[in-house]
């Protein structure tokens, strides 16, 4: 084993680390590992910012664009309109309904962008089959991943693959096939939900009184007793805020101090503070009372026009690991947090220093007219049930006949497939589906950082040496069951490492050693190669394997644990179907 050799695989072990922990953000702990080996002669100018330029890296930004075409004209919205309706009707059957369409819509445009679209429209149906979130969540969530898988525009990690094969003067994956073990996976998982996982799910619905779009879910506020309060002068145990609301947690600070006394022979007073829990509907009311103002609310009181909005803090974003205070989050947006929800426990720290996590919800008031620029942010997604944007419903057709173009473009081999993206998102602009600053504003910057990033290591993986070495004792250590083993083990070691870490990033890492270890056993790598880009977007045990099931953890009022007892037997069910499957479609 040579220095150069170690060196890469010492920064390969700390870039597993660093993305499994997320000490970083994952896109700067990519930029460190490219500057680390560019620095230390592993890789030249050349090959560090060929990432950037790679055909999977382009495409991926392009299918970001796409996306945001489809949305902005109004299609994806149709479908969303027609499960409110069936959401009236039937539980199972909008479940069903809404698993294909959600599936079919992801095999073509991002799947995170779609589960964000559906988000508050399956909350709503929640609501109204008075059922808990986490029953239509984690099977919306699923089947995006199952729909993913179907095509090569799925994901981006199966555009990552196709590119890396390309590279290695391989044949790239073609734009259907894997639709043919897609369709299985589809199938067996949705079953499998409908049938045992879906019951599974706890059903964490707390009472008739529940809140527009969070039913039982809670958020910690503060308020301040004015003169005029009912309350004021009351024994805390009768008095009309517990009479009339249903709010809990009450801690009563008073001159800085919290106080000690029982709740039936503490008598509140103006200006005291009172720490509380509630819903959001009772959220409201408390609002509205006279006499009751929100010690986070600034000075300044909103307009009639102001409305109380939910938003979940997205994955990779400014917030994502960061308080409000450290992101000057009122300082940016001019608003400040009346609430926050911080996974399945209520915080009782000051709400600016919270250390917020993707998945986590805040609530906060804001102006009408400043709600479409909330909703061209990517730092939340608004779950919030406040008026639609307004759609260029006039290009809708347009959008859908650009995407369409695209695919059968690329299926048929007419052009390659990062020719028909860049060509379609040219298409989109000149159109008007989608402005400039939209288009721009669409791509999720932290992705294509990330990829480029990964792509480096990859080629340093196999400029070095260290791929094929790895590749080597990947042989040796299965190769003497079958080719059918080393399959197996492949789709194990990525589906592993995918809920710990990106699964862009595992893909990047263990596809070259994949194809070194297909030429150590003399066998097409393809099949591995196909393992590798089915396990790496099947996720299912973690809230933070995947980034749609991050999403849907805060509203969904999961637990970890959830996704683990849900999760795990689908997991080993895709496993065994790859195992036999795929040596199926894919000989060696």
């Amino acid at each position: 084993m040579t220095l150069e050799m170690i060196l890469v695989l010492g920064l390969t072990v700390s870039a597993v680390i660093l993305f499994a922990t997320e000490k970083l953000p994952v896109d700067l702990t990519a930029m460190i590992i490219m500057s680390t080996m560019l620095l230390s002669g592993m890789i030249t100018a050349e090959d560090a910012i060929g990432g950037f330029s790679n055909p999977a890296t382009v495409t991926v930004g392009a299918m970001f664009v796409l996306s945001a075409g489809l949305f902005k004209t109004g299609a994806v919205n149709v479908i969303g309109t027609l499960l409110a309706k069936l959401g009236k009707i039937s539980f199972w059957l909008v479940l069903i309904v809404m698993m294909l369409l959600v599936g079919g819509l992801s095999a073509f445009i991002n799947n995170t962008a779609a589960v964000a679209i559906f988000l508050p429209v399956a909350l709503a149906i929640a609501k109204d089959c008075k059922v808990g979130p986490g029953r239509l969540l984690m099977p919306l969530s699923f089947a995006s991943m199952f729909g993913g898988v179907c095509t090569l525009v799925g994901t981006s990690t199966n555009i990552l693959v196709s590119s890396i094969a390309e590279r290695h003067g391989l044949q790239p994956i073609g734009m259907f096939e894997p639709t043919r073990l897609g369709l299985i996976f589809f199938g067996a998982g949705s079953l499998y939900l409908l049938l045992i996982g879906v019951r599974m799910i706890p059903n964490r619905v707390n009472g008739t009184e529940r809140s527009q779009i969070f039913g039982s879910g809670e958020y910690q506020t503060e308020i301040v007793l004015a003169p005029e309060a009912r309350s004021v002068g009351t024994v805390l145990s009768k008095s009309p805020l517990l009479q009339d609301l249903v709010i809990k947690g009450l801690d009563v600070v008073r001159d800085g101090k919290r106080l000690e006394e029982p709740a039936d022979s503490l008598v509140l007073q103006a200006g005291d503070h009172l720490k509380v829990r509630c819903d959001l509907e009772n959220f409201r009311k408390l609002k509205e009372r006279r006499g009751i103002a929100l010690r986070q609310q600034s000075g300044e009181a909103k307009s009639e026009e102001a409305v109380l909005v939910e938003a979940v803090v997205a994955p990779g974003s400014t917030l994502d690991g960061r308080s409000l205070q450290q992101a000057r989050f009122r300082s940016r947006y001019g608003l400040q947090a009346l609430a926050i929800r911080h996974r399945n426990s209520v915080k009782r720290e000051k709400l600016e220093e919270v250390q917020l996590q993707a998945g986590d919800v805040l609530l906060f008031e804001v102006e009408q007219h400043h709600l479409e620029q909330l909703r061209e942010d990517k730092t939340f997604v608004l779950v919030s049930q406040v008026e639609l944007p307004v759609f260029r419903k006039s290009r809708m057709l347009t959008a859908v006949a650009i995407v369409t173009g695209v695919v059968v473009a690329a299926a048929s081999g007419y052009i390659p497939i990062v020719a028909g993206a860049i060509i379609g998102c040219i298409l989109m602009v000149m159109t008007r589906c989608i402005t400039l600053d939209e288009a721009y504003g669409s791509i999720n910057w932290q992705v294509i950082f990330l990829l480029a990033g990964v792509l480096t290591l990859g080629t340093a993986l196999e400029k070095t040496g260290a791929a094929r070495l790895l590749g080597g004792l990947m042989v040796e250590t299965l190769g003497s069951l079958g080719p059918m083993a080393l399959v197996s083990g492949i789709y194990l070691a990525t589906s592993i490492l995918t809920e710990l870490m990106s699964n862009n990033a595992t893909a990047a890492l263990l596809a070259p050693i994949a194809i070194a270890a297909a030429e150590s056993q003399g066998i097409d790598s393809r099949p591995l190669l196909m393992a590798i880009t089915f396990a790496a977007s099947a996720s299912f045990m973690t809230p933070v394997g995947y980034q749609t099931n991050t999403l849907i953890y805060g509203p969904g009022q999961f637990r970890y644990a959830d996704f683990l007892r849900v999760g795990t037997p689908l997991n080993i069910m895709f496993w065994l179907l790859a195992t036999f499957l795929i040596p199926h479609y894919w000989p060696f």
